[in-house]
């Protein structure tokens, strides 16, 4: 990753061209223009911050080296950022005319998987951790919270048909949540092929919502049978609020902190995150969620989520840590595909660089992209109920044989039954499991 370094805030070589300079030189002053692009809209001074856009904009390239290519993406990110401050309704109608078409969604979802092993692996050790938990039961429910194709449920059914030769009867019930009916459609036709390629007793139950409108308790599950949850870095979403109001609930704080003492003195309040439970701002919302799922009894919950923290009140924390996680991103395009590749560079501008501007020059509720680490989903999970579950070893065998098909420099990081995927032994996502 590239080395994140500051300079002198005050020092006149930020406003240099880069001429005669090194790419670590360049790359310096890239990161240093973007924090005090950051700084400065902050704190209002838009003549400073649109100083700082006019030489990033001779740095920055959609088609450079990473560090060129992610800080494009955060130079139009923090010039929205300035637009929302200071003309309200311009940015919200490029946002209307800009929302990809469910196609478009689909497709950099597809490329995501393709370029990246982080959701093979996620797929891979999810289904081995549910095979296990599902060991010897002939009914078995899936609630898929975050599905964007098949491909994960299909692999789920081949490998219980491999493990369980000696159930001649397997039902299998796949509940999938999506706001899309065009989504769900295509998914569950692709699933009932398979299952009756496999011979399986299937269901398939489509649920049109957002996870947000979602109430678990009213989902077609059957109480009793046995259940397995997955959600794919989407129950952050649920942690969008009203920044304004959240603030006010500062005193509850203390008061979370005693619920977790009483419940689990191990566990040690995390500052890192902005709307963790030992937070000034707790969120209401994704308690009622966490417990609404506690109440239908899984065997197993598997979370994968982002390993990275951008959901801090402070626009200049939010830059910071977020330049962190994405760059680190965009290296590991950088050592794997080529830099004219168009696939690659779909996936950094229709999915990644939204991302970015999400976290960067949205607010409140509009803002989805409020990833934090595992340390603070940890207290919250245990909270609503749930205990830990190990993942499956089998795998993580096969999730490390699978990752010896990229390039060097990805690896997995097993600890205190967690799994960690990284790059440069840099963690970029979590997975873990959960049981009623």
């Amino acid at each position: 990753m590239h080395a994140v370094q500051t300079m002198d805030p005050g020092s006149q070589c930020h406003l240099q061209g880069p001429k005669g300079m090194n790419w670590d030189e360049e790359g310096i002053r890239i990161i240093n223009l973007l924090n005090e692009c950051a700084t400065f809209t902050e704190s209002g001074n838009f003549i400073g911050a649109d100083i700082a856009l006019y030489h990033l904009s001779h740095l920055v390239s959609p088609d450079g080296d990473s560090m060129q290519r992610v800080a494009t993406y955060f130079t139009e990110a923090l010039a929205c950022c300035q637009m929302t401050k200071n003309l309200r309704g311009v940015p919200k109608v490029l946002r209307l005319v800009r929302t990809l078409s469910t196609p478009e969604q689909q497709l950099v979802k597809q490329l995501f998987f393709d370029f990246y092993p982080f959701l093979k692996i996620a797929h891979t050790v999810s289904n081995q951790t549910i095979i296990e938990a599902m060991q010897g039961e002939t009914v078995i429910n899936v609630l898929d919270l975050s599905p964007s194709n098949a491909d994960q449920w299909t692999n789920l059914m081949q490998g219980l048909r491999e493990r369980l030769t000696n159930t001649p009867y397997l039902k299998i019930t796949v509940t999938a949540i999506h706001e899309k009916k065009e989504v769900l459609e295509q998914m569950g036709l692709h699933l009932k092929v398979e299952a009756e390629r496999l011979h399986f007793h299937f269901q398939f139950n489509p649920v049109v919502s957002s996870l947000e409108s979602l109430d678990p308790e009213t989902l077609p599950i059957k109480k009793g049978e046995p259940l397995a949850i997955s959600c794919v870095l989407q129950l952050h979403s649920l942690l969008a609020a009203n920044d304004d109001e959240m603030v006010k609930m500062r005193g509850q704080r203390v008061f979370a902190e005693m619920l977790v003492k009483q419940k689990n003195k191990k566990v040690k309040p995390s500052p890192d995150s902005a709307l963790s439970p030992f937070s000034p701002c707790p969120s209401h919302k994704m308690e009622c969620f966490l417990n609404g799922l506690w109440r239908l009894q899984p065997k197993v919950m598997v979370i994968i989520e982002q390993e990275s923290n951008v959901n801090g009140l402070s626009l200049t924390e939010r830059v910071s840590k977020a330049l962190n996680f994405y760059s680190t991103l965009f290296d590991c395009l950088e050592a794997s595909t080529s830099r004219t590749l168009v696939g690659r560079s779909l996936l950094e501008k229709m999915l990644l660089g939204e991302e970015i501007k999400n976290i960067v020059a949205c607010e409140g509720v509009e803002r989805k992209e409020r990833h934090e680490k595992l340390e603070t989903w940890i207290p919250r999970l245990e909270l609503a109920g749930f205990g830990r579950v190990p993942i499956s070893s089998n795998g993580i065998w096969l999730a490390t044989k699978l990752l010896q098909s990229y390039v060097p420099g990805y690896h997995i990081h097993h600890k205190n039954k967690f799994l960690f995927i990284c790059w440069e032994k840099i963690p970029l996502f979590s997975i873990s499991a959960w049981k009623f």
